[in-house]
């Protein structure tokens, strides 16, 4: 089993663009799943992680529903917005400057076969980097990311997670805001959530600004540790 994991730090990227890197990425490791169950090959397969930041976009998941985005096409121009009907789960979110998003593509045969575990792992990920912070982050009940005081009034969601998964192949992710510009959630229902307020780090640190790159190597540790693997990272940038 191969755990070494590759780090690709795409900075600002055109989401559909980023998406279809993603999809040239988990074709390749699905394709070398098939070679090596139809021609009994022992060929490794291959493990990535994505760090990327997208010009402001919304996406909608699978099961989303249309209703949740608040604006039209001219009002999501007027913005400097782009809008896609993407292939991973969960309903609609936003991605924009300001937040760390991450897409491990991994292939889940290489650690465990368990999708439940992997979602839990990767919000266990942020929970631990926003510990580091000096914020108690936690799991809100039947809802996939990660909250700060869920079982209160003032329920807030800092990161949001969505993902794909085939022969155990996993591409999306999460999105983490850190200095992100809250301005841009009022345009949707955020994961179709009603009623929970959206939040950033640099707002719950009082902060006008928080280092990202830190951020990142804070991410990272605790992404290899609970996945018991090694990131290597790779300075190319596609």
């Amino acid at each position: 089993m191969n755990k070494i994991i590759e780090l690709q730090d795409l900075g600002s990227k055109d989401y559909k663009d980023t998406w279809d890197y993603q999809e040239f990425l988990f074709k390749g490791i699905v394709d070398t799943k098939i070679k090596n169950r139809r021609e009994d090959a022992n060929l490794e397969t291959s493990n990535y992680f994505l760090f990327v930041e997208h010009p402001h976009v919304y996406t909608l998941g699978k099961s989303g529903d249309m209703s949740n985005l608040l604006i039209n096409e001219e009002q999501l121009k007027a913005k400097g917005a782009s809008f896609y009907k993407v292939n991973r789960g969960g309903d609609i979110t936003y991605h924009g400057p300001g937040q760390i998003v991450g897409y491990p593509i991994l292939d889940l045969e290489n650690f465990f076969t368990d999708i439940h575990k992997y979602l839990r792992i990767l919000e266990e990920m942020i929970i631990l980097t926003l510990a580091e912070y000096g914020l108690k982050a936690e799991r809100s009940k039947g809802e996939t990311g990660v909250w700060l005081d869920v079982e209160t009034p003032f329920a807030r969601k800092i990161c949001a997670m969505g993902v794909r998964a085939s022969r155990w192949v996993t591409m999306h992710g999460f999105a983490l805001n850190v200095n992100a510009n809250l301005g841009y959630f009022d345009n949707m229902i955020p994961c179709g959530i009603r009623g929970k307020a959206v939040t950033s780090l640099n707002v719950e640190l009082g902060k006008k600004e928080v280092d990202e790159a830190e951020v990142k190597e804070k991410l990272l540790k605790h992404f290899a540790v609970l996945f018991e693997a090694e990131v290597v990272k790779q300075d190319v940038k596609v």
